[in-house]
């Protein structure tokens, strides 16, 4: 998979020396508190989403996983990612590290990842979903150019529940 050029950021494939990192910010409370990740949030689980989502999923077309890094520094910075569809379409996903927050990375990640997703990809549609309630996403995917559409009933899991999602759409040619 490519490396992203982002300006301040780029943003890198995973490769297993990212599953620590993994562990650490998903032991974050604002984090789980919306993304639907295990409680207690294990090692085994971080090596899984490195393992076999990021690398095994990505090498067979299915996801599109990347780190987020400091161009300058190096620092680890954000997650984010794309579940590929199969038919033009894929949703966006992200998270931040608790200290990245704020600073603007998670909207330049996600218009970095679906620029690349319209050109390289082929993607005509990209879809972001959250739980209602979660500002901090939104603001996010609105400031990333995503159209929010309205609301979904009981349309995602969280924790065995379901909860009411927000849904949004970026279309091929709309990137601010």
């Amino acid at each position: 998979m490519d490396t992203i050029d982002a300006g301040r950021l780029v943003l890198r494939p995973f490769t297993v020396d990212d599953v620590e990192w993994v562990y650490e910010v998903s032991q974050d409370a604002a984090l789980q508190q919306y993304v639907q990740i295990p409680s207690p949030y294990l090692m085994e689980h971080a090596r899984y989403f490195v393992e076999h989502i990021a690398l095994e999923l990505g090498a067979r077309g299915e996801r599109a996983e990347f780190v987020v890094e400091d161009v300058r520094t190096g620092e680890r910075l954000a997650r984010v990612g794309l579940g590929m569809r199969g038919d033009g379409t894929a949703e966006v996903g992200y998270w931040t590290a608790p200290a990245a927050r704020g600073r603007g990375v998670a909207p330049a990640a996600v218009q970095a990842i679906c620029r690349w997703a319209f050109a390289e990809r082929g993607l005509d549609l990209i879809e972001w979903r959250a739980e209602i309630g979660n500002d901090a996403s939104r603001r996010v995917a609105e400031k990333a150019g995503f159209v929010l559409e309205g609301s979904l009933r009981k349309r995602l899991v969280h924790r065995g529940e379901r909860v009411d999602a927000w849904i949004g759409s970026l279309v091929k040619g709309e990137l601010p």
